[in-house]
This record gives C-alpha cells, sequence and structure tokens, in this order.
C-alpha cells in the first residue's frame, strides 16, 4: 500500500520530473562541474552543426565560447534551499514507491492513451500478456533465443551478420549504379553504432474491465534507421500530395470538410448513415513481399516516369526490401523478426500502411463514388457516409471487402451517429450535430503525455483543445461545456487560475471576439467558429513549409539540460547571438 504522499507524487503522472535531481546526484562535485555536465549536450550538438555546415574554425570558438560564458553566468546558481529540501524529499519518495513495487510484484507504466496517466498491476499477470501476445501474434518469429547463448556473444554476431548483409546489398546497388556514392554512403550501416531495438508493451485501459497490451519497438540507433528515414523523406512528401483528397490532417479539418459535405456541397439527407472504420492491424497488415509490391503499383500508377527524384521504382522496392527483412529487436530473453510491418516508432512505418490502405479503400470508394458520399481517412480510422441503403445493406458490402482482403483487420460502427476523432457525429433529420466526445471509460480530467517543458507543452495543448472544441461542436452551449472541462482539467492537474485565464483570453482576442466568453449568441458562434476553420487552413500552408524545411535538413533543434535558472533569458540571448552570427548563412538564418 502507497502512503498519501507517494500517491500525491504518482497522480502528478508520467510527465512530471522531480526537479533538482542533477544537483542532488552530484551533491561532492563544484558548481562548474555540475554547468558543464549541463551544457555537454548543448556544446556536443553545436560542435555537430558547425563542422556539418563548414563554419570557420575562428568564428566557431567564437560563438561556442560566448554560448559558454552565456550558460555559466546565467545557470552558476546553487538550488535554493527549499528546492534541494523538495528535491531529497521526491528522491527519498520515489526510492520508497520502487521498493513496493518490487516488493509486491507490482508493475507501473504510463497508458498507451498518450494521456498523463500510470497503469499500476501485477507484474507477472502482464509479462504473461506479453508473452501470450507475441506468441499468437503471426507478426514476430523468434530468431535467436537467449537460452543457449554464450553471455551475448551470439547476439552480437547476429546483429553483425544483419549489418554485414544490409551493406553487401548496398555496395550491389552502388556497383550497379542504382544509388550514387553519396547516398551509398548516407545508408551505410555503421555497425560500431548500431544498437539493437528492444520491446516494450504500455496497457490499453480503454475496454471495461480488460487490459490487453500495445507493443512499441525503439527504433533509434537501430540497424535500419537510416534506410527508413531516407525512404521516409523520399515517399512521404509524394504519396501526401496524391493521397491529400481523401486524408484528413487532423481533427479540425475533418470537421471542416465533413461541413463543408453538407453546408456547401449539401449532400446530407434525413436517411444518411455515418460510418466509422478502425484499422486494427495498422502498422502489420500483410507480408513484407506483399507490402513491397503494393509500393511498387502504387509508384507505377502515379508517377509520370519511372523514377522518384532521379530513383527509379526499382531501387525504391531494392530498398525497402533491405529495411523490411533486417528489423529485428529483443524482449526478455529472445531476439525476434518482424514478418510483417515494421517498428512502429519509425515515420516510414506510418507512410507504408498509408499506401497500402490507399489501395484497399478503392474498394470503398468505387462503390460510392458516384453517390455524392463523404470519404476520408486519418492514418487507422476511416468515416464515410452511406446514401445507398440500411444498416444491414452497409453491413454486408463490408463484409464482401472483409471477406475478400481478411489480412486487413478491423472495426465498424455504423448509424445516424458515430464517434470518430474523438468527435461526436449526429445526424439528426438531415441536421449535422457535432461535439466532442469523451470515451466512457478512460479517465476524464486528465492531460495528455509530454516530455520537456510540461507547462509550455500542456499550455499548447489546452490552446489546441479550445481549437478542437470551437470546430467539433456546432452549438454554442457544447462549446461553453466543453471550455469549462478543459479549464477545470488544467486547475484539477495543479495548474493556476492565471495560466487558464491567460490562455482562454488568448484564445478568444485571436479574432477579437472577448465576448463570446460571457455571451450565448449563436449567430456570433458561427462566425467565430468559420474563422478558426480559416485559420487552421492557414496554418496549414505554414506548416507544409515547415514540414519542406524539416524534409531539407533546415530545421535546427538544439537543447540542453535544465532544471533551475533564468531559461527565457539565456533562450533570448542564445537566439540574439545566433540571428547576428549567421544572418546571412544559407542554412543556419
Amino acid at each position: 500500500r502507497f502512503s498519501d504522499k507517494e500517491l500525491q507524487l504518482l497522480n502528478r503522472g508520467p510527465t512530471y520530473v522531480p526537479t533538482g535531481q542533477i544537483s542532488i546526484s552530484s551533491s561532492g562535485q563544484s558548481i562548474d562541474d555540475i554547468i558543464k555536465k549541463k551544457y555537454a549536450l548543448l556544446k556536443h550538438q553545436l560542435s555537430y552543426l558547425f563542422s556539418k555546415y563548414h563554419i570557420n574554425i575562428a568564428l566557431s570558438m567564437e560563438i561556442q565560447q560566448k554560448i559558454s560564458d552565456q550558460f555559466t553566468e546565467l545557470f552558476s546558481v546553487p538550488i535554493p534551499s527549499n528546492l534541494q529540501q523538495r528535491a531529497l524529499y521526491e528522491k527519498h519518495l520515489l526510492q520508497s514507491i520502487r521498493y513496493s513495487l518490487n516488493e509486491n510484484n507490482l508493475i507501473l507504466r504510463r497508458t498507451a492513451d498518450n494521456m498523463n496517466t500510470f497503469y499500476l498491476g501485477n507484474l507477472q499477470e502482464l509479462e504473461t500478456k506479453a508473452y501470450d501476445y507475441l506468441s499468437k501474434s503471426d507478426a514476430y518469429k523468434v530468431l535467436l533465443n537467449k537460452d543457449t547463448d554464450n553471455g551475448g556473444q551470439q547476439w552480437q554476431i547476429e546483429l553483425k551478420q544483419i549489418v554485414e548483409s544490409m551493406n553487401l546489398l548496398l555496395e550491389s546497388l552502388k556497383n550497379h549504379k542504382a544509388v550514387n556514392i553519396d547516398l551509398f554512403n548516407r545508408l551505410l550501416v555503421d555497425a560500431s553504432k548500431v544498437k539493437l531495438p528492444y520491446l516494450y508493451f504500455l496497457p490499453d485501459v480503454s475496454k471495461e474491465n480488460e487490459i490487453s497490451l500495445v507493443p512499441y519497438i525503439t527504433s533509434k540507433h537501430s540497424a535500419t534507421w537510416r534506410i527508413g528515414k531516407y525512404l521516409n523523406e523520399l515517399l512521404r512528401p509524394f504519396v501526401d500530395k496524391n493521397l491529400s483528397t481523401t486524408t484528413f490532417r487532423d481533427e479540425p479539418d475533418f470537421m471542416r470538410k465533413l461541413n463543408d459535405y453538407v453546408y456547401v456541397e449539401r449532400h446530407l439527407r434525413a436517411t444518411t448513415l455515418f460510418c466509422a472504420i478502425k484499422i486494427i492491424n495498422y502498422y502489420t497488415l500483410d507480408i513484407h513481399k506483399n507490402m513491397i509490391d503494393t509500393v511498387g503499383y502504387f509508384l507505377e500508377d502515379n508517377l509520370v516516369t519511372n523514377k522518384l527524384e532521379q530513383v527509379t521504382i526499382q531501387t525504391i522496392k531494392n530498398l525497402l526490401h533491405i529495411f523490411l527483412y533486417n528489423n529485428v529487436f529483443y524482449y526478455k530473453d529472445k531476439i525476434y523478426t518482424l514478418m510483417k510491418g515494421s517498428p512502429n516508432t519509425m515515420p516510414l512505418s506510418d507512410t507504408l500502411p498509408n499506401i497500402f490502405l490507399f489501395t484497399w479503400q478503392k474498394k470503398i470508394l468505387k462503390e460510392i463514388k458516384s453517390k455524392n458520399e463523404f470519404f476520408g481517412r486519418y492514418k487507422d480510422q476511416i468515416f464515410f457516409t452511406w446514401n445507398n441503403g440500411n444498416e444491414e445493406q452497409l453491413g454486408s458490402f463490408l463484409q464482401t471487402i472483409r471477406d475478400k482482403k481478411p489480412n486487413v483487420q478491423f472495426q465498424k460502427l455504423i448509424g445516424t451517429n458515430v464517434p470518430f476523432l474523438n468527435a461526436f457525429v449526429e445526424n439528426q433529420n438531415g441536421e449535422l450535430f457535432t461535439r466532442v466526445y469523451h470515451h466512457p471509460i478512460l479517465p476524464r480530467y486528465t492531460l495528455p503525455y509530454v516530455v520537456g517543458h510540461s507547462k509550455l507543452a500542456h499550455g499548447d495543448w489546452f490552446r489546441s483543445a479550445l481549437i478542437r472544441a470551437v470546430c467539433y461542436c456546432s452549438l454554442i452551449e457544447d462549446f461553453t461545456l466543453e471550455r469549462i472541462y478543459l479549464e477545470l482539467t488544467c486547475l484539477a492537474n495543479g495548474y493556476s487560475i492565471f495560466f487558464v485565464e491567460n490562455n482562454v483570453q488568448h484564445f478568444f482576442s485571436y479574432f477579437h471576439a472577448d465576448t463570446m466568453c460571457y455571451l450565448k449568441d449563436q449567430t456570433m458562434y458561427d462566425k467565430f467558429r468559420h474563422d478558426w476553420f480559416g485559420y487552421m487552413t492557414m496554418q496549414y500552408e505554414l506548416s507544409d513549409k515547415l514540414q519542406t524545411f524539416n524534409d531539407n535538413d533546415c530545421l535546427i533543434h538544439v537543447n540542453y539540460l535544465y532544471e533551475f535558472g533564468p531559461k527565457c533569458q539565456f533562450n533570448q540571448q542564445f537566439h540574439c547571438l545566433w540571428t547576428e552570427s549567421f544572418n546571412q548563412h544559407a542554412n543556419l538564418s
């Protein structure tokens, strides 16, 4: 049993990072040593950037010295005694919690819904579920059993052989002029920097009286990371462009397009049914050969020539073969290989299912295309309207698709009202009513799980949630209730009334609609809502530009360890120095 103080700490959720832990763990070190430890990450990133962009050594050293001096000057402040006492107290609580978990054979995990909540359960039960999942799934195959291993040597030999095999295939592509020397060097795998990925599970608590597990495979530093990153940068822009007419970018985009279908195109009837589909095996849709063939057919159908940015379709298929057939990971005492799909933590693992489902969903589109229906997909979720019969006929049509392509496993909801992408969508005799949908099983008043500066991240989430609320809620009464719910969520999780009021005021004042916070005029609200739909369209254009920068490796992110001190002041000084130094630089400006 946990004490009240331990429960209070756990209630802060997995987002919370106890303060001052660097300082108290370095109690025997000087302030200078602690500063060097905090600055080391930023120093490494700066050195890498200046080397990558061939910055003059003298200028590089001068800038690094100035940044180092600023960092040292601003952060060479001992942690206040009250924060130090709190850090020591929380360290003691964490040790006590770990002891209780070990003593009682319990496991503490954040939940798979990416909310700031913990799941506490029996360790043995979760491990049994994990082994059951792996043994019953056809997506994984045991490659090596550690029981027969000799001190981990066989693991290293297996990994080395995978790397050598990949590099030999890449060299063959280079020798046949399929890839140039620059691309070959970019994709070549450095065995000394490769780490064997591992599998972990997060509990899904969205079903009543049932806990299921969601698998995640770490992918950074894996043997396939480089080639997966390159293939995604090559394929994703082309795929996104070709799929844009049948794809929802996010929640507001779904609602904007649905509103256009209803109020601009005026196709909603009193008898119109809604259908929401959830693809269950999104990341493990088919065996590797079929996935590679599907990508090849997609490129052949949509490219004018047989090349995508000077890379032939056959070369792309060959690179996909190297990527898909060499994804391995370990769990407990076994090494596994993937028979279907790829690690769900890799961006390419979203692009490939997008291509596959684009081909699969054509069967639905063919049936509804000529009947003025609405259709769209967001990753593993599909929404469309149905005016071609009753609920039974639609169910029969989807069953036919399921029978013809059993590898795509899905759940469906059909009716005049369905939940989709956290929205409740209802057809009331030809009138569209929508609001935010809250899952009846999941905990209420919870914030999302974030990494990094939680206050900034939760501030961004709060504003995004308000935008979602105004886009989703067709009635001002529903919007007001959702706004109050969001405000209470922030307050219940320890944020101040100032934090809440400041974000709400910023939201309403953006379109000079401060009175909307108090009035209940549906006409004014409809205009306010329309303005936000227009704002999101502009945001998508900006987002596309930023994505292009990122694709071209022109977005630069730097970070450093922080626990106490004038962070905003340092960030401002850093930005000013950077702007002064690289104002005319092609990549660093």
